[in-house]
């Protein structure tokens, strides 16, 4: 009877341990980049690094590639018409972006918008 109490003891304490380390998650310094501007990335881009910049879209280059500038610099930036989310956005309008920085060997980066946010 001992033995049969203590094997599911030892059961339920492994998947009590497993259940913790499952929700477990770093939480220390992070050495990932991170930028605030449009120079930082120019500077040194960084593939899929998220972003979220403010500025302005300041043209259209075709269907979904854009101008942005946060006044620090200026980058191309893919947007789908979805992420606009219905919302008019002109050259003067200021706005939050939220994407990824995307960097291939052979182009200059850009910025792989996911949200377009008008701002107030």
């Amino acid at each position: 009877m001992l033995k049969k109490i203590a094997a599911s003891l030892l059961v339920a304490s492994g998947v009590l341990c497993a259940a913790s380390a499952a929700h477990a998650q770093y939480v220390g310094p992070n050495q990932a980049a991170s930028y605030r501007n449009v120079a930082e990335i120019l500077k040194n881009p960084v593939d899929d690094v998220r972003v979220t910049l403010r500025g302005k879209i300041t043209s259209r280059l075709s269907d979904d590639m854009y101008q942005f500038n946060d006044g620090t610099g200026t980058i191309q930036v893919e947007i789908d018409e979805e992420d606009f989310a219905g919302q008019r956005v002109d050259a003067n309008t200021a706005v939050e972006i939220q994407g990824k920085v995307d960097k291939d060997l052979m182009r200059a980066p850009e910025i792989d918008v996911k949200r377009v946010i008008v701002i107030r």
